[in-house]
């Protein structure tokens, strides 16, 4: 013994029973009782909003004859006469359905297309409704076109489809279009109410509304819904067999989820996502459950007016809604969106749904007095190999990595260095004479040998095991402090002062002396210019005697091409100049451990220290610190003023 489903029994048989399309109803209503009908009708919308009960209502409309057999086209069809009865049992003959999903083809149109020069049968108006129009091929799309713009008198197309963008514009241009609506779930819920009142079932408020949610805008998917729940719950509707059917999420669960992320109580989460595993519920499930929710929270701040006092969501989303910020909450909404299309993806739905809520743990800030989570200990990494270019400029390479996340590595402080002060010019004037300083002994200068072949080993650079924003920073802290200068011309005209160099994270490898200083406070008075410049700027002054007839000067200088270049001489005739008297300049080769050059990154390595601690310190850092712990400041983006 067979039943008829409820969406066939109570499929809509008048334009006042249909539910939900008041502006489709309107519209036909008022072209039957003024005698204004087109010949062509499209009608869209998704599954089961009543595409088709509306092409049957119009036929019958178009076809009543009236209970006592003298009626006409009316917007009220009586359903008693043998038109009204033939087209609801689907055997009235000038009434035609196609299914163009299975009839797609230009023949069966055409076929269909050489039935419409003949007049209605028994009928006062031969109706052709093609559903799902938008399968039909090109070419049966072409060979409608010519019908379709100019029927005759006696008939009338209705096009439904659920995909009007398929359907070509030639089409549209002809037909008047209707879109059907999806149906919201309380218009379900109570359409749902009045049909089981009918069948006399008892239904609870909850698992109706389960249900309603669950059609997704469709009443005959809803209708479907309802006689599955009927016969699992054996004639009665009961909520918790309607969740049980349904696979939804409990309402317990998501409350304990969300309870859980204000909480920020990571625990908690993945103890409910076990619990949902457990017990046989979907992951994507959950994950609308918790977006519902968080609508309905943002609902309940914004506009609480706006929803629905009956519903027992609404008290519980209320009470939810003060703790939560408005921002936070539409990022965790739009988390959730986001996560529920990453679900697939996962190699298991709940292993995405544990992370989805781990992400959406990790925006919420930690709760008041909640321990914070202290990142792991870094892992002491091995030392790395100092390159013989940072060795000659006295730049020690760091022992390890900075970790991601941490503030920049601190610099060693260096000896105060004196500022330099500029030397008034002498001109005839005799200067002070400082005592003679013994001078000191010559460094040995490396022997120079014949470079070993290379190997694959030596090539590779010392820094390739940092991180990627490190290993420019050791690659330019490895060069020597070598002020680069343009080759003289036909004239030198003077140069600026170059910079410091560019690095200052590394500490700067300076051994002050009085001779250095003097020969500091010399320099900016001689006027020195290219290669002269280039040689004071590097050289290490390693004696100063200004006593006597003539000044004796011994500088040393690490680059053998400003020793042995015309660069000394320049430099000695401007001391001599500078002087008024004649000036013995030697140059060694060597290490150097104090010059200008040094002298002025030093400076600029103390004023860049400086800068870093004032900011590290600032107040503006400290509030940043506070609302976000991952917040350091990037190398390289602090300059002194």
């Amino acid at each position: 013994m067979s039943a008829q489903v409820l969406a066939r029994r109570y499929r809509p048989r008048r334009f006042d029973e249909l539910v939900g399309q008041d502006h489709v109803v309107q519209a036909l209503g008022n072209a039957l009782r003024t005698g204004r009908l087109h010949h062509a009708y499209l009608v869209t919308g998704t599954r089961g909003v009543g595409k088709t009960t509306i092409s049957r209502i119009l036929a019958k409309s178009l076809n009543c004859m009236g209970a006592d057999g003298q009626g006409g086209v009316t917007d009220q069809p009586c359903g008693v006469c043998p038109a009204c009865r033939d087209i609801d049992a689907g055997r009235f003959v000038d009434y035609i359905e196609l299914d163009a999903a299975s009839n797609r083809g230009v023949d069966e149109i055409s076929q269909l297309l050489d039935q419409a020069v003949y007049k209605p049968v028994v009928g006062r108006t031969k109706v052709y409704m093609i559903d799902e129009v938008h399968m039909i091929s090109t070419h049966a799309f072409n060979a409608m076109l010519k019908t379709l713009e100019e029927p005759p008198d006696y008939l009338k197309f209705v096009l439904a489809t659920t995909d009007p963008q398929k359907v070509p514009v030639t089409v549209l241009s002809r037909c008047l279009q209707f879109n059907l609506r999806p149906l919201p779930p309380a218009l379900v819920q109570q359409h749902l109410g009045a049909v089981l009142a009918a069948e006399q079932i008892e239904a609870e408020a909850g698992a109706l509304r389960l249900l309603s949610r669950a059609a997704r805008g469709s009443m005959r998917d809803a209708l479907s819904l309802t006689d599955q729940a009927i016969a699992f719950g054996a004639g009665r509707l009961l909520e918790g067999e309607v969740v049980r059917m349904l696979g939804s999420t409990p309402r317990a669960h998501v409350l304990a989820m969300l309870d859980a992320l204000q909480a920020a109580n990571g625990s908690a989460l993945v103890a409910q996502v076990q619990a949902l595993q457990a017990e046989g519920h979907s992951a994507q499930g959950a994950v609308d459950e918790l977006a519902r929710w968080l609508q309905l929270i943002a609902l309940a701040q914004a506009a609480p007016e706006a929803l629905d006092p009956t519903d027992p969501d609404t008290a519980d989303a209320q009470q939810r809604a003060a703790p939560w910020p408005a921002d936070e909450l539409q990022l965790a909404y739009s988390l959730c969106l986001r996560g529920r299309s990453e679900l697939p993806l996962a190699p298991d739905e709940f292993a995405g749904l544990t992370m989805l809520l781990l992400r959406l743990l990790a925006f919420r800030p930690a709760a008041e007095g909640a321990p914070q989570p202290r990142p792991p200990s870094p892992p002491p990494a091995a030392p790395l190999r100092a390159s013989p270019a940072a060795a000659r400029a006295h730049v020690p390479v760091p022992s390890s990595a900075r970790q991601e996340g941490q503030a920049a590595r601190e610099i060693p402080p260096v000896a105060p260095v004196s500022p330099v002060r500029p030397v008034q010019p002498l001109g005839p004037v005799t200067p002070p004479r400082p005592q003679p300083l013994p001078a000191p002994a010559p460094r040995p200068t490396p022997p120079t040998t014949q470079a070993a072949p290379m190997t694959a080993a030596d090539d590779t650079p010392p820094w390739v095991d940092l991180p990627p924003e490190e290993q420019d920073a050791v690659a330019l802290a490895s060069e020597p402090p070598v002020l680069v200068v343009d080759a003289p011309g036909p004239t030198e005209p003077a140069i600026t002062d170059p910079s410091p160099p560019a690095v200052l994270s590394a500490t700067v490898s300076l051994e002050p002396t009085p001779a250095g200083e003097a020969w500091a406070d010399l320099l900016p008075a001689l006027g020195a210019t290219a290669l002269a410049r280039t040689l004071a700027l590097q050289s290490q002054c390693l004696h100063l005697d200004t006593e006597g007839d003539a000044w004796v000067v011994v500088l040393r200088v690490a680059s053998d091409a400003l020793r042995t270049g015309p660069a000394p001489a320049k430099l000695e005739a401007l001391l001599a100049q500078h002087a008024g008297r004649p000036v013995r300049l030697s140059v060694e080769a060597g290490a150097v451990t104090d010059s200008p050059a040094l002298r002025d990154a030093a400076a600029a390595v103390a004023r860049q220290q400086a800068a870093e601690a004032a900011l590290e310190q600032s107040p503006e850092v400290a509030a940043l610190r506070r609302h976000f712990d991952t917040t350091r400041i990037a190398p390289g983006s602090i300059q002194p003023v």
